[in-house]
């Protein structure tokens, strides 16, 4: 037999709570810390740190609007996460502890290593392009630009 009794204190009051019968509320805001339990990979379930960034009071199916970074070995990603009643695979619960298992710095590193990758391919598609129009312009005629009419 299982023991459904649990004692938890409240402002310095100890009580005793059958847990059958007992539900966990939990009051989250847009700012709350939370943390998102990811069962959706190969690897198993996994936890990551999420802050909520929205509600959307959808009269069918409200939704709650989660960003949360995910970490791996070489990479840091910030993702989002709608969750309602319809979300397989995932679920969260208020953060109640400081554990971030991943640092602001590792954070912004990843940004910025993001952005020179993307800053880097948008120089060798104008480089590219730059081949382009110097090499094959034997292709076309040069031909003066007429300026066009307004048309009214």
């Amino acid at each position: 037999m299982t023991d459904t009794k649990q004692i938890i204190e409240v402002n310095g009051i100890k009580m005793e709570i059958d847990t059958r019968y007992a539900t966990r509320i939990e009051e989250l805001r847009i700012g709350s810390r939370v943390k998102v339990l990811d069962s959706s990979g190969y690897s198993g379930a996994k936890v990551h740190p999420g802050i909520i960034v929205g509600f959307e009071p959808f009269q069918t199916l409200p939704t709650i609007i989660i960003a949360y970074v995910e970490a791996s070995y070489n990479e840091v990603g910030l993702k989002t996460l709608s969750f309602n009643t319809n979300t397989e695979k995932f679920e969260i619960v208020a953060s109640l502890d400081d554990d971030f298992s991943v640092s602001k710095k590792e954070v912004l590193g990843w940004f910025d290593r993001e952005r020179k990758k993307h800053n880097d391919a948008l120089a060798e598609l104008a480089a590219k392009e730059q081949f382009f129009l110097d090499r094959f312009k034997a292709y076309w005629v040069d031909e003066p630009l007429v300026p066009v009419a307004d048309e009214f």
